[in-house]
């Protein structure tokens, strides 16, 4: 299903005539005019996506260093705390007595014992001989700092992304990278030589702050360099290659042993990245959206020469009208104008809920799955639920449309939520009463098998939030728009280190309230337009009037008609929306506020 666009809604002149639409302009029709006319999808922009997908490996390599560089091990205690279990009061059983006495439980004082240890032996299941939790002995009491350092990569990522997703829409997006490049090779190489918790957790914010840059950065200049048909399997290629380097990650570490060197390994290779200020220009639809008139036509003709484009002859008048208006002053904007608007601001909103439920109940059936475990069969498990995602995601949304996709992984993603919620209670409920063997059985592998299609079906849901995003927010504030939905999901990840820092306590509420949000979801998605093969919004009038078309025949009869628009939206309210944008022409006479009437 179509998108429909609604811009153009011109208020009626004084003389009660209906003002007519300027022609539109050929430089904003990037998609449809600008680029087919320099060669389409050629050479160069191919070349120019290959260059964003080499990053991909690098990324994923620090997005799951965290389990190799605070993985828990297999500890057991060779020399005991004699002062503090028998100088004392004496015995275990004693310190139980006493523990009992002062309202403790059993499970504390199995805690309290095990923990009475001066010197620990631990043994690593990640293939590293040393990692940061066996250099500072991070057991016990100390533990709580594991999850301090893991929540400090993920916060710092959350502020890379709204901040530096500003700065992109104004500074443009290949000076946020490279700026981002060289910040994380000096936080990224500081790290390995931390000499306490205090300057590795500080130092890992300033790491996941960067490197949020440089995956926004990296990912919307690939969204923008696509022609329409190509856009998704381009990504989707990305996403692969960053699971792809998830699978690779315990190999890097066996090589590695320490630490250390396997955060300098991760990090050095962005070295790779700094010859991109001369490899990588900048966006040319970000620099014709915001008028750097001057700067877009000398990467006009170096994209024609590289594709082999004759620019001697302009039958479409696109260099004769960028002559004219190289006078143009840039006018750049921010993501803040969003809430200025009527439509964008919903379907931005609704696209960040989806990444937030989508990255947070991912990790409710990821724990049901490995259940604390630190193997590499469990790791490599969630890689491969990840990999066969990626491939089905592919077929589903070419066969039912972004917005079809979306809405058939978020029902499956509730469906095994709400399975797991309840069906397991009610086989152990009211059935297999007398049978307690079998009854376990059944609700593990029960739980194993919504678990699996619950992560399956939830990293397609994130993954397509993120691109969905990056389709309907307006190329003026691109950078702005994906970096909500990226620190959405940032606060879905979060609930990772905060539920282990309670101690998994209040998991059961955690997870229905997610799973409630997957509810939410499956009610809005619906409200979101279907962008499959449409040219990408460059300004806000443009996205503001990207409108959805109904699902359901019989919602069409429902519809306002054309006469009640004007008043159902509120244009005359919104300053934003009586600017006509002239690049997209008359609107059907038999448009509605919520698509078109087609009966």
């Amino acid at each position: 299903m179509d998108a429909v666009r609604l811009d153009g809604l011109d208020p009626p002149a004084e003389n009660g005539n209906v003002s007519q639409p300027e022609p539109p302009k050929r430089l904003s029709q990037v998609d449809t005019v600008v680029l087919p006319f320099l060669g389409g999808f050629g050479r160069y922009q191919r070349r120019l996506v290959a260059l964003t997908w080499i990053p991909a490996f690098l990324i994923s390599f620090i997005q799951f260093s965290d389990h190799f560089l605070l993985g828990q091990p297999d500890r057991k205690c060779v020399r005991p705390d004699q002062g503090s279990a028998g100088n004392g009061t004496g015995s275990d059983r004693d310190l139980f007595l006493d523990l009992i006495a002062n309202g403790s439980d059993a499970t504390d004082n199995s805690y309290v014992t095990a923990c009475m240890c001066s010197e620990w032996r631990f043994e690593l299941q990640s293939g590293l001989q040393q990692n940061v939790v066996t250099k500072w002995t991070l057991v016990c009491d100390g533990e709580w700092k594991v999850h301090i350092a893991k929540f400090s990569l993920l916060v710092g990522s959350i502020f890379g992304y709204l901040l530096m997703g500003a700065m992109a829409d104004w500074l443009g997006r290949i000076p946020v990278l490279l700026v981002s490049v060289l910040s994380v090779l000096v936080f990224g190489l500081a790290v390995a030589f931390s000499v306490d918790m205090a300057m590795f957790s500080t130092l890992r914010f300033f790491e996941g702050f960067c490197l949020a840059a440089i995956r926004l950065s990296l990912y919307v200049l690939r969204i923008e360099l696509c022609l329409p048909k190509w856009r998704f399997s381009m990504t989707m290629i990305a996403s692969l290659i960053i699971v792809g380097g998830q699978l690779l990650m315990p190999g890097l570490a066996a090589l590695c042993r320490d630490w250390q060197i396997l955060q300098i390994a991760i990090i050095a290779p962005f070295v790779l990245m700094l010859p991109y200020v001369w490899m990588f220009p900048e966006s040319l639809r970000w620099l014709l959206a915001t008028q750097h008139y001057q700067r877009a036509k000398r990467q006009m003709y170096r994209i024609a020469q590289s594709n082999s484009v004759d620019t001697a002859t302009d039958p479409s008048g696109i260099l004769s009208e960028l002559e004219t208006e190289l006078q143009q002053k840039p006018k750049t904007s921010c993501v803040t104008q969003l809430t200025g608007t009527r439509n964008l601001w919903k379907n931005t909103v609704v696209l960040c809920v989806n990444s937030l439920t989508g990255y947070g109940i991912h990790h409710c059936f990821a724990r049901s799955v490995l259940e604390g475990s630190e193997s590499h069969l469990n790791y490599y498990a969630v890689a491969a639920i990840a990999f066969a995602s990626c491939i089905v995601v592919c077929p589903v949304v070419g066969g039912f449309g972004r917005r079809g996709g979306l809405l058939t992984f978020m029902i499956i993603t509730a469906l095994a939520s709400l399975l797991q919620l309840g069906l397991l209670n009610l086989i152990g409920k009211y059935s297999l009463r007398h049978d307690a063997v079998l009854r376990d059985t059944l609700n593990r592998r029960f739980s194993y098998a919504f678990s699996i299609i619950g992560m399956f079906s939830s990293h397609a849901v994130s993954t397509l939030s993120i691109f969905y995003c990056a389709e309907i927010t307006p190329t003026v504030i691109r950078g702005g728009g994906v970096g909500l939905v990226l620190a959405s999901a940032g606060f879905g990840m979060l609930t990772a280190p905060l539920m282990e820092l309670h101690n998994q306590k209040g998991f059961f509420l955690h997870h229905v309230i997610l799973t409630c949000c997957t509810l939410l979801c499956i009610i809005c998605i619906p409200l979101l337009p279907e962008t499959a093969g449409q040219p990408l919004p460059e300004t806000i009038a443009e996205g503001e009037g990207l409108l959805r078309r109904p699902i359901l025949p019989g919602e069409q009869h429902h519809l306002l008609a054309r006469t009640e628009v004007r008043e159902y939206s509120r244009v005359q309210d919104t300053p934003l929306h009586q600017v006509v944008n002239p690049g997209n022409g008359s609107v059907p006479s038999n448009s509605t506020a919520n698509g078109v009437r087609t009966s």
